[in-house]
């Protein structure tokens, strides 16, 4: 079978799409019978064509389609290892959440539409992974942000929406600008568009030790647009904003479209490679951003909000990894991720049937200093001897040490809550068993991603000075919040602890300063004008009433 047809097959699983797109314009009301059978059906060859796409990677290597353009500028499809994976991943969640679409807005007055927008967005993304040049990666990435755009204001009639909508807008065109410019100076460097050429040429520069004039502007500019693109502080406000979208659309954005950022780092990771500053760059906003998020998330009232901020932890420390050079397991936080997420959102509704329903109490903690002590130490011998096991080389294996090491602080914060308790020795074995599952995990499929990606990433490296000191000051910082967190029922009773914790629940308001930056607190149509007037109506006779009621 000819292997240029293999490359173009694969685009039968967007135009599927995109066909579910195009009668949607058709039947945009209630009840589009045609439009959920052809989105049905177009779910189910995704997944078909994404398993076809692996087997025929897995027999004849990686593929690519002839160019169609002009000047090696054009549509090239590139079929390789991260290409596949990320195709099947996305084939699968598109499932899931047009599946969940089908009754979620049944009787809506715009179900039709809304399926429609959805299939445009998930062939948006499904031409994103699959591009081999950077013509098509550019257009193919405005695209994701143009279908999300149109998903985040499918509800006009609400302020937040359009509010959230509008920054998100302001950031991905900054975003846009910084990969456009990217491209062009790689474009204007290596004379093609095509990603394996460019990569190729990058590989041999580097072991010639040839100078590449602007790829350090290149690798920056990439870095910024993948920060913008996931949300990353201090832009990350939008996406907490966004939970007056329907549930389909806030699974699908924090699922698939947010992982635009980390995979082009991945997919640029030869020039990544070829780069002083942009992985520094990713490795303090990522980590920050990480640290950031982890902790606002945990004094969140609302799930929606909190899992919002969850996400962007999520990005940040995907980002931070790929700073480390460990795009295998990047990918792999990345892949778990989105199921992880996708489920969390379509769920969120019987998150509190759940609560209820559950006959399981939590054990009290004790606070005894020696058995959080022994906690961290259990933490720490576990971690230890799974690296040595292993085999990891400390010297030239360091970034993996360190990532690992963020998995420790987790697992201690597991010990401890176990140990430190007045919980039965069965809940201490149920930590120890957890831990031990974590732990081999995460080295498993970290080896199983990384041979997998091995062709399509550089080889790992050891850091320099600059990212050594970096990683330290990260896991420091880790470090230090973890064990607040560990001892934290001995300070939640403390003034100070409860100030912070109000703080944090605002996001240290970095926000509304964002809103002040983008002035995207005035909205600019009339209705919605109305509808914030009164809401600010409500609160403030609230607040009047409140005062009236104070005793003097």
């Amino acid at each position: 079978m000819n292997q240029n047809f293999l490359a173009f097959a694969v685009l039968l699983s967007p135009l599927a799409f995109v066909l579910t797109a195009i009668i949607s314009w058709f039947q945009t009301g209630i009840h589009p019978a045609l439009v959920k059978k052809v989105a049905t059906a177009s779910t189910v060859f995704s997944i078909l064509i994404a398993a076809l796409s692996g087997f025929f990677v897995a027999n004849y290597g990686d593929l690519e389609s002839p160019l169609i353009g002009i000047d090696q500028l054009g549509l090239s499809i590139r079929l390789d290892a991260l290409s596949v994976l990320m195709l099947m991943m996305i084939a699968l969640i598109g499932f899931i959440v047009v599946r969940f679409s089908l009754n979620y807005l049944d009787g809506d007055t715009h179900h039709g539409a809304f399926i429609g927008r959805l299939a445009a967005s998930i062939a948006s993304v499904q031409l994103l992974v699959l591009s081999g040049n950077l013509a098509l990666l550019f257009v193919s990435w405005v695209l994701t942000s143009i279908s999300l755009h149109r998903l985040l204001v499918f509800y006009k009639d609400r302020p937040g929406a359009i509010i959230a909508a509008r920054k998100k807008y302001i950031v991905a065109r900054i975003g846009d600008a910084c990969l456009l410019a990217a491209f062009a100076l790689l474009y204007s460097q290596f004379d093609t568009g095509n990603l394996e050429l460019i990569f190729q040429e990058i590989q041999t520069n580097l072991a010639s030790g040839s100078t590449m004039i602007g790829i350090e502007a290149v690798a920056v500019l990439l870095v910024l647009a993948a920060l913008l693109k996931s949300a990353q502080f201090p832009t990350h406000g939008w996406l907490v904003e966004v939970m007056e979208t329907p549930t389909p659309v806030s699974a699908l954005l924090h699922a698939g479209l947010l992982n635009a950022g980390p995979f082009l780092i991945v997919r640029m990771a030869f020039v990544m490679e070829a780069s002083s500053y942009a992985p520094l760059i990713l490795i303090t906003i990522g980590g920050f951003t990480a640290l950031f998020a982890s902790v606002v998330f945990l004094t969140q009232t609302s799930v929606k909000t909190a899992l919002g901020y969850s996400s962007v932890a999520h990005m940040g420390f995907s980002l931070l990894t790929c700073g480390l050079g460990l795009y295998p397991a990047a990918m792999l936080h990345l892949v778990a991720h989105s199921f992880y997420k996708a489920h969390a959102f379509l769920s969120s509704g019987s998150v509190i049937e759940v609560i209820r329903a559950s006959k399981v109490t939590s054990a009290t903690r004790i606070g005894s200093p020696f058995r959080i002590l022994l906690g961290i130490l259990l933490a720490l011998g576990l971690y230890a001897g799974f690296a040595l096991a292993w085999g990891i080389d400390p010297q030239k294996e360091l970034s993996l040490l360190a990532i690992g090491g963020v998995i420790v602080m987790g697992l201690s914060r597991l010990f401890t809550s176990a140990i430190d308790s007045s919980g039965s020795l069965k809940l201490m074995i149920q930590a120890c068993l957890l831990s031990v599952l974590v732990t081999v995990a995460f080295f498993t499929l970290e080896s199983g991603s990384h041979y997998l990606l091995s062709s399509q990433i550089p080889g790992l490296v050891p850091p320099s000075l600059m990212e050594i000191i970096a990683i330290s000051i990260i896991l420091i910082a880790f470090g230090v919040t973890v064990f607040l967190q560990i001892i934290a029922p001995n300070l939640s009773s403390k003034p100070s602890y409860q100030a912070m914790a109000i703080h944090l629940r605002n996001g240290l308001y970095a926000n509304a300063i964002f809103d002040r930056m983008v002035r995207a607190l005035y909205a600019h149509n009339h209705e919605s004008r109305s509808v914030l007037t009164e809401e600010m109506s409500d609160y403030n006779a609230v607040k009047v009433s409140r005062t009236e009621n104070q005793p003097a």
